[in-house]
């Protein structure tokens, strides 16, 4: 990143299980910096590492000297973690900010791809044993570290995968993004939740402004490549829920009609198995593609 240039900013994030949240994140930063000359930084937020783990189990097997596992253990050993960057940030009395960036705390998984793993001292945070104001602007001032610190890439995008709960760092995490990027899956219990996320989104962040947020289907039932018409009712569905909670909260809700990750069992070794299966390339570049259209 350079000092006139910002990242675009997109946080995953649905507070029900299973729907493919980290698999999603890991796709798309995958297929940005695979198939286009974007810089891509990805965060794992979650306290349950999934991401961080199966980018360790990728990155490592059948290594004698696994890569990322040592690097991963030096960062913690020399305090360079996610957990660390916010408890100098919130420490009582700290006048600065003073906490280094470099490839000890970012590690590059390829060239254009980077990612800040999540480590298990994050499970405090929804303890909330930090305090709200202070964590509010954590990371817009990380970002903008990153941005400044001369000695790391410039990044076109950063994603987060988020926790599935609403956190503090949540909180800072919405408070500051460009896109809140919500996936669903085609089942009875996908309306509801959105209804749900959308409906306290608003109240979650005030007094910061709510982002834009896009839903999109994953995981979607085809036949002959398209949706099945069971999927096709649920897309309807959280479709009107969106329309109708903007017009009611405010907010710029969208549900994506015509980008959709169809489902394949495939889909679950994209991150051990080293990136996106190839026939859902497509997918996630038509994803990607629609995210673009309401970040413009």
């Amino acid at each position: 990143m350079s000092a006139n240039k910002s990242p675009k900013t997109i946080a995953t994030i649905n507070f029900k299980g299973g729907v493919g949240k980290t698999t999603v994140t890991w796709c798309l930063a995958d297929t940005l910096s695979t198939y286009s000359n974007a810089s891509v930084l990805m965060f794992d937020l979650d306290a349950q590492m999934s991401l961080t783990q199966a980018i360790g189990l990728n990155e490592d097997k059948g290594t004698l000297y696994p890569a990322f596992g040592n690097w991963y253990e030096k960062s913690l050993k020399d305090r360079k973690t996610i957990f660390d960057a916010i408890d100098q940030y919130t420490k009582p009395g700290a006048a600065h900010f003073d906490f280094p960036i470099g490839y000890d705390f970012i590690y590059q998984i390829s060239n254009t791809l980077h990612f800040i793993p999540s480590v298990e001292d994050l499970y405090w945070l929804e303890l909330e044993v930090f305090d709200r104001d202070q964590m509010k602007d954590f990371m817009r001032r990380l970002l903008g570290k990153i941005a400044h610190s001369g000695k790391v890439a410039d990044y076109d995008y950063v994603l987060f995968d988020c926790p599935p709960s609403f956190t503090l760092l949540s909180y800072s995490v919405l408070s500051c993004c460009d896109l809140v990027l919500i996936p669903v899956n085609p089942d009875f219990f996908a309306s509801r939740g959105v209804s749900l996320l959308l409906n306290s989104l608003k109240m979650r962040i005030e007094p910061h402004p709510t982002p834009q947020i896009a839903v999109f289907m994953n995981k979607t039932k085809t036949y002959a490549n398209t949706p099945t018409k069971e999927t096709a009712f649920y897309m309807r569905q959280i479709d009107q829920i969106c329309q109708r909670t903007s017009e009611s909260q405010g907010i710029r809700a969208t549900f994506f009609n015509d980008a959709w990750v169809r489902e394949r069992v495939g889909i679950k070794r994209a991150i051990t198995g080293g990136g996106v299966p190839p026939e859902l390339v497509k997918d996630f570049q038509g994803l990607w593609q629609a995210c673009l259209g309401v970040l413009k």
